[in-house]
């Protein structure tokens, strides 16, 4: 058996026990280009659950000050997805939000994520320390910094990829170290080794 078929076995042994709580929210951290967006779109297709991507929740361009970004994780919006995400969800209503697009700088029409046996979060930051006491489990991925890199490149260009190494990458390496996020995560992947990442 392949590696990452070692680790897609033990991702859905752990979905299979979450779902069997019922309304159970599951956070998909790691690094950029480690697979996170892959995984959650497997776990959506064989459970038919809800997905919910941090992408969505950037800090607005009027709201990142020079104070905020200094704060390890200061880059997401922690405080909108908490209201409009996760308190919801925690008691059993829809999470309705409107997702930011930060290359228009506007607001999206509203999506509307309904409880069920299990929702994923997926994406950077998404282990927030404000965020993170509202998990029933969380996944941790990681990729070496030269597969990270060719990844990047290849879903995107030269340019693109010195962005993520000047600005992006050093925000989330300062945000997995500050808050220890990889620390108490149920299953932790280091995904350089897999095939196209073939979850």
């Amino acid at each position: 058996m392949r590696e990452e078929e070692k680790a897609l076995e033990e991702v859905r042994k752990l979905c299979e026990r979450l779902r069997r709580d019922g309304c159970a929210l599951l956070a998909i951290d790691g690094r950029c280009g480690s697979g996170k967006t892959t995984l959650a779109e497997y776990l959506h297709q064989k459970y038919e659950c809800p997905v919910i991507h941090m992408d969505d929740f950037y800090l607005p361009k009027n709201h990142r000050t020079k104070e905020r970004l200094q704060i390890p994780g200061g880059n997401v919006d922690w405080e909108r997805f908490l209201q409009e995400v996760l308190r919801p969800l925690r008691t059993g209503k829809p999470a309705v939000y409107r997702p930011y697009y930060c290359k228009e700088n506007t607001f999206g029409e509203p999506k509307t994520a309904c409880p069920g046996p299990l929702t994923i979060i997926e994406g950077s930051y998404s282990l927030h320390p404000s965020l993170r006491v509202f998990y029933d489990d969380e996944v941790f991925l990681t990729v070496s910094k030269e597969e990270q890199e060719r990844r990047i490149l290849k879903r995107s260009n030269p340019e693109i990829l010195q962005l993520y190494k000047e600005n992006w990458i050093p925000m989330e390496e300062r945000y997995f170290s500050n808050y220890r996020i990889a620390e108490g995560c149920s299953l932790v992947l280091d995904t350089t080794g897999y095939q196209a990442l073939s979850f």
